[in-house]
């Protein structure tokens, strides 16, 4: 398997694969303990040492601290808080605070490479208590980098806080939106910038719309959008374009097969997709745009 290259996650300090390892799939009750353990140890052979993580995924942040504590040097964990804290109100200060001890304790270690405020609204970002509340973690050194997760107008609201030294953002062929401003904004702020959703869930392998209304967008979009694949597969044409996008540090797929991981390490070895075909997608979107904002 070929390995990764690794870039600098903005001014963080950090240096994460282009490729990271989405691990919501990993909290399923329905996948057993060694298939996960043989998925997150054959990622960090084949150089991807970015692994992202929330506590809404099931058994995934205790998974991945029980399986990869011995190699706790060679990840970049990014988790998510604000949120699923037993007996405790979502989105206030104690939420916070209580969010990175619990997953400190989940995940079996001294300190979070990334806390993210995951998806909150703006609105939410604006109460400068629950950002003050990240901020002493990090002070506190539970928390190395604070970030924020989201899209639109919440997205440029975190840019403007200072807060945060990595934002996570959907970025695809079928959302294209933060690479008009948030995220050369972003770069230009030394801010690291983490795609997610650079596959568009898949939106290709569905005949008929689907019912979920985030693969629902994202199959309009393609259809209305008549994407030339020029001779490549739907997913290597959608992951060379999220992951050399100008600005992004790393893209997160999440996945269950170690053949998928190995495929996907294969083609970002391929590099970027050609500045002629990046153009013209680039155009189709925005030929075709009709408030397509990113979806959350």
């Amino acid at each position: 398997m070929q390995r990764l290259e690794h870039r600098p996650l903005g001014m963080t300090g950090l240096k994460v694969s282009a490729l990271g390892l989405g691990a919501g799939p990993l909290g399923s009750a329905e996948l057993e303990d060694r298939a996960v353990e043989a998925l997150l140890l054959g990622a960090l052979d084949a150089g991807v040492n970015l692994i992202d993580t929330a506590p809404s995924y099931g058994a995934s942040e205790e998974r991945i601290g029980r399986f990869l504590g011995a190699r706790r040097g060679d990840v970049v964990l990014s988790t998510k808080c604000g949120y699923d804290v037993p007996g405790v109100e979502d989105w206030t200060p104690e939420c916070i605070t209580r969010g990175v001890d619990q997953a400190l304790r989940r995940l079996r270690t001294d300190y979070l490479d990334v806390m993210h405020l995951h998806s909150c609204p703006e609105e939410v970002l604006r109460r400068a208590e629950l950002v003050d509340a990240l901020r002493r973690a990090v002070a506190q050194g539970k928390v190395r980098v604070a970030a924020y997760s989201g899209d639109n107008a919440a997205l440029q609201v975190a840019l403007s806080n200072g807060a945060f030294g990595c934002v996570q953002t959907s970025v695809n062929v079928f959302d294209q939106r933060a690479l008009e401003v948030a995220v050369p904004r972003a770069v230009g702020m030394g801010v690291g910038v983490i795609a997610k959703r650079p596959l568009g869930n898949a939106a290709w392998r569905h005949d008929t719309r689907p019912q979920a209304h985030d693969v629902g967008q994202y199959w309009d979009r393609m259809r209305a959008m008549q994407v030339d694949l020029g001779g490549l597969e739907w997913d290597e044409l959608a992951l060379r374009f999220a992951a050399h996008a100008p600005g992004v540090s790393s893209c997160i797929v999440g996945t269950t097969q170690a053949s998928r991981l190995r495929r996907n390490v294969d083609i970002l070895s391929r590099g970027p997709l050609a500045e002629s075909q990046v153009a013209g997608l680039r155009e189709l979107f925005l030929r075709h745009d009709q408030g397509w904002d990113g979806v959350i």
